[in-house]
Parts: structure tokens; sequence; C-alpha cells
């Protein structure tokens, strides 16, 4: 029993290094400076985009992504509106907005990813070769994040929005 108890504990601390993380990114990196770290990842996301915007083959990583960027633009604005006049808002929002800016990451790595097995397929197609079965792997992976996990960011951001008036309504004696 003491063994569970023991690794369960960790439970609490990756929890709270979570969130600490969170308002770490959302307070000082991305509102303490007006965005300018976010901004620095955001014009390689950029460069991204226009360089394969035109690639049929890229469309189903790149437009998600693209439109990823501009919503978490606007979003990081409206917190940043809402935290001059209420400073719980960064803490309400932190946690969501932290997984909202690692589907970003993990979006402009994975159309990189996408980027290169297409370049590789097309390379071993040229050269009358099978295809790369890992390329095929990367590919499809791609894929699947861009398809089934990268939606979630819908949810987070609306989460996000809805700010921190109901959690700091909560009355502690009808708990």
């Amino acid at each position: 029993m003491e063994q569970y108890v023991r690794d369960a504990r960790i439970n609490m601390i990756y929890e709270g290094t979570n969130t600490i993380q969170s308002l770490d990114l959302l307070g000082r990196k991305v509102l303490g400076n007006q965005g300018a770290t976010l901004k620095k990842f955001g014009k390689l996301v950029e460069q991204l985009v226009k360089a394969e915007m035109a690639n049929e083959a890229m469309g189903e990583v790149i437009k998600p992504l693209a439109d990823l960027g501009q919503k978490l633009t606007q979003l990081t604005g409206e917190v940043g509106m809402k935290a001059m006049s209420n400073a719980d808002e960064v803490g309400a929002a932190a946690v969501d907005y932290l997984r909202v800016v690692g589907h970003l990451v993990l979006g402009y790595f994975w159309a990189r990813s996408a980027q290169i097995a297409l370049a590789k397929l097309a390379e071993a197609e040229e050269e009358a070769q099978r295809p790369d079965p890992f390329y095929q792997a990367k590919l499809q992976t791609a894929r699947f994040y861009f398809t089934r996990l990268m939606p979630e960011t819908s949810s987070l951001m609306r989460r996000i929005r809805a700010g921190s008036e109901v959690l700091m309504d909560t009355d502690a004696a009808l708990a």
C-alpha cells in the first residue's frame, strides 16, 4: 500500500509543475514581454506556411497549422486585454493556453516531418525505388496528429475565453 501512495504522489508533482510552467509561459514569457518570445516562434511557423501553402500534398497539415497560428495570435491579444483589468484571467487561462501553444509547437514539428517525408517519398518515386516505410509512417502519424489531436484546441480556446468569473465565483463554504 505504501508503494501505491508513493507512486501516486508523483501525479501531484506533475500537476503542480504543469501549472507553474503554464503561469510562467503566459504571465512572463508571453504577456510579460508583449508576446515577443511567442512572435519569434510564430515567424518560424509563418515561414513554413508561406513555403508550403501552395503545395497540395502539404495542405492537410499546413492549413490547420496556419489556422491555429492565427487563432492563437488573436486569443493571446484577448487574454492580454482581459488580464489588464483582472489579474485572475491569467491564472484561469494558463493551463489551457499552455496546451494550445503546445499544439502549435507540435503541429509545426509534425508539419516539418511531413515536409521531409513527402520529399523523401517523392525522391524514391523518381528513382523508381520502393517507398521507405519510415517516411510513410511519419506522414501517417502527421495526418493522425492533425486530424485527431490538434482539433482539441477549439475546446481549449473556448475554455480560455470563458474567463475567470466562474472559477472565482465558487463559494468555499458551499463546497
